[in-house]
């Protein structure tokens, strides 16, 4: 085991059930969310990303903030999206967005194009036994297209492909799907 950060199960349950505690909706993303679609756990996870809307981040800073997390610097932090750790190794993952009048998730400013699309925000999941909100297995895949695979990336696409039946991504399909390493 590295001694990066770690995200077990029981912890990313213990976050999504505080922050619903909190009044603050949040849906899980990233390698916790193709889990919950999956609904087991396949392999180890670094950290829990969220995806949750913008007008409750300032609550979900006070409530982070209690429970001893803070902004983690690093070179891609941005106002919606960006990393809160704690001392005991874990980390959160968080993306931001503001509903348009399309219920469509504006992610960053509106001139960048990028969205969490309102079908994306429709997936619901398993996490050890829990049900949770979490991106569709469609949006995953998607997701996973357009820059340099990583190991996670290739099984967390192949798995999602082969149980929802989605069509493998043809980066996925010849000799860009082996990891550099």
């Amino acid at each position: 085991m590295s001694n990066g950060p770690h995200m077990s199960a029981k912890d990313a349950l213990g976050l999504y059930d505080l922050l619903e505690r909190e009044g603050i909706k949040i849906w899980i993303d990233g390698g916790w969310a193709v889990d919950a679609a999956l609904c087991e756990q396949t392999r180890d996870h670094a950290d829990l990303d969220i995806a949750l809307e913008t007008r409750f981040l300032s609550r979900l800073r006070d409530v982070m903030a209690e429970c001893g997390f803070e902004q983690i610097p690093r070179d891609d932090t941005r106002p919606w999206n960006f990393v809160l750790g704690n001392g005991d190794g874990l980390e959160i993952d968080v993306h931001t967005f503001a509903f348009d009048q399309n219920g469509n998730g504006v992610y960053g400013p509106p001139e960048n194009g990028d969205y969490y699309w309102a079908d994306a925000l429709t997936g619901e999941g398993v996490i050890d036994g829990r049900p949770v909100r979490c991106i569709s297995p469609e949006w995953l895949v998607k997701w996973h297209t357009g820059y340099e695979l990583k190991e996670t990336d290739v099984h967390d696409v192949t798995a999602l492909c082969e149980r929802f039946g989605i069509e493998l991504p043809d980066e996925y399909r010849d000799d860009r799907a082996v990891p550099r390493g």
